[in-house]
């Protein structure tokens, strides 16, 4: 049994609702890790916490004024029973939906997601997880919690004001630019993420893509996993791989509705489990 660090140990969910391990590994953000103990730390908004399931029941070490937080963070007001019942439709579907069960998606900031998928163009999770790591410990806030040190996501107006060769540290390569230029747009207001997570996806989508490295794969990326626009289905390339493998040229990302970017998340995880089996 995982010890709590303070006297804030609470129930979060009943394990049923919220496969922790799935949610936090199936490649939607890259601030998680898990212990030995199988206990999850992780910063979200600013805040750290340790999160971990025990007899059937998820509980979350922080502070109790932040339960309702980490309740909204993890999605747990959203009906997935529902959600799942209107993707299951055919044999694969129905088999990524199982597989998955358990999984939420995050309601991650919006700029933190947009930078992670920056960083995320051609490269492996685990890859991905040490430059961010990195960009926050250097530029980041601290945040002590449960006696250890963590640091926040840094702000678009804290990267904005640095270099290149500021960057060089993380071992970003081309990346760095595109993360510069996107930091000194969102600080200057040029695009303006409350503002494009309130348009319609297609607008939304095409004013991510005026930011020098955004393409439609990150920008769906910040729209679903930043801005929980649970209809946008992103393509990279395992999604293109199950899409040729399993529906040809026969599939429409629209026809699963307005839980499409659940459905992407379920293919995903469930393509890469079983590569990781061969």
């Amino acid at each position: 049994m995982p010890k709590s660090c303070s006297a804030a140990r609470m129930r979060l969910c009943s394990a049923s609702d919220l496969d922790i391990a799935k949610t936090l590994e199936c490649g939607q953000c890259f601030r998680w890790n898990a212990g030995p103990d199988g206990v999850y730390a992780g910063v979200a908004r600013g805040r750290a916490a340790r999160v971990w399931e025990e007899a059937g029941t998820v509980y979350i070490d922080a502070p109790e004024e932040e339960l309702g937080f980490w309740s909204e963070y993890f999605d747990l007001s959203t009906d997935y029973d529902m959600a799942r019942a209107s993707i299951a439709s055919g044999r694969y579907l129905s088999e990524c939906v199982n597989f998955g069960r358990g999984i939420r998606i995050l309601r991650q900031e919006p700029w933190e997601a947009l930078c992670s998928f920056i960083i995320s163009q051609c490269n492996n999770i685990p890859r991905i997880k040490a430059i961010t790591e990195k960009l926050c410990t250097l530029f980041g806030e601290k945040i002590a919690h449960c006696g250890e040190t963590y640091y926040s996501f840094p702000a678009a107006e804290r990267i904005a004001v640095l270099t290149e060769e500021a960057l060089a540290p993380l071992h970003s390569g081309y990346r760095a630019r595109y993360i510069l230029s996107a930091a000194r747009a969102v600080a200057a207001g040029d695009v303006a993420l409350d503002a494009v997570s309130a348009l319609p996806c297609d607008e939304a989508r095409a004013e991510l893509k005026k930011l020098p490295g955004v393409g439609d794969k990150v920008a769906n990326c910040a729209l679903l996993f930043g801005m929980h626009r649970m209809d946008v289905f992103p393509v990279d390339v395992w999604i293109k791989r199950v899409l040729k493998e399993q529906f040809g040229n026969d599939f429409r990302p629209d026809s699963l509705g307005p839980y499409a970017g659940l459905a992407q998340q379920y293919m995903f995880y469930y393509a890469r489990c079983a590569a990781q089996k061969k």
